[in-house]
């Protein structure tokens, strides 16, 4: 294995196509990465492939702040202390919901439970006529495509000296951002195929390179939008950005962990 970098840090979604929080630690399983899109708003006027109602449909959704209750309670699973030290290693289980209840805070900074009926009402904004908004909860991550995402701080770097202005990591919405070892963005494309070991324990396969949308032009604090980026990310880099994995060995990852290519 050969050293290629460190966890610049870590980012949670608790509710898909809101904004994101920073976590000092995270528990990686399988399913994604624990407590990362656990709630998600299913939209009839959607397409049946992806019912989900998004920042593509709605750029003000970046604005509302979800929140876990319980922070404490809801960084890693309640058990997994005692099934790590089951061999050969148990999987553990996910809190109980009350444990993960969520909160989230509107753009006029009124607290909602997620569930409630008024969070429901504020957001179907320009959706349509008799679009009926739905809450669902997974604990499997309900990403777009792959469990986990990973993006080089390089990249980000990379990108904005092509567009020509300093950009905000943030519109890529990773889980893990790396600070590689190299001068040149988009290292990371290298590493498809190839698995990555994070800090003592987890092992993640890199699957493919990330394809974009809409998602990248909106600022994640005023919720504009500029085309230029996705612009930018089809013409020069086939609309790709950043890669998608999976993980191989669950456990904890922490900012600052050592990111190993096997």
């Amino acid at each position: 294995m050969s050293l290629v970098g460190t966890v610049e840090s870590l980012w949670r979604y608790p509710v898909k196509s809101m904004r994101g929080e920073e976590l000092d630690e995270a528990f990686f399983g399988f399913s994604g990465m624990y407590g990362d899109r656990l709630f998600a708003f299913r939209s009839t006027a959607a397409p049946k492939g992806f019912p989900f109602l998004t920042g593509r449909e709605q750029e003000e959704m970046l604005l509302y702040r979800p929140r876990f209750r319980h922070p404490e309670r809801a960084g890693k699973p309640p058990n997994l202390s005692e099934a790590e030290s089951m061999v050969p290693g148990i999987n553990p289980l996910f809190a109980d919901a009350a444990d993960l209840a969520v909160d989230v805070e509107t753009p006029t900074g009124e607290l909602l439970p997620v569930e409630d009926p008024r969070l429901m009402n504020l957001l179907p904004k320009r959706t349509g006529a008799g679009n009926v908004l739905t809450l669902l909860r997974s604990e499997r991550a309900m990403t777009d495509c792959r469990p986990i995402s990973l993006f080089s701080i390089q990249t980000a770097r990379q990108l904005g000296e092509e567009i020509g202005t300093t950009i905000d990591k943030r519109r890529f919405r990773a889980n893990i951002y790396m600070d590689l070892d190299s001068a040149e963005g988009h290292v990371e494309d290298a590493y498809v195929g190839r698995t990555l070991h994070i800090g003592p324990k987890v092992v993640i396969s890199v699957l493919e390179r990330d394809p974009r949308c809409k998602m990248i032009t909106i600022d994640p604090d005023t919720a504009e939008c500029n085309a230029q980026f996705l612009r930018t990310v089809n013409q020069i880099h086939d609309n790709k950005a950043g890669v998608y994995g999976a993980t191989l060995v669950e456990g904890i990852i922490r900012r600052g962990d050592t990111i190993d290519l096997a």
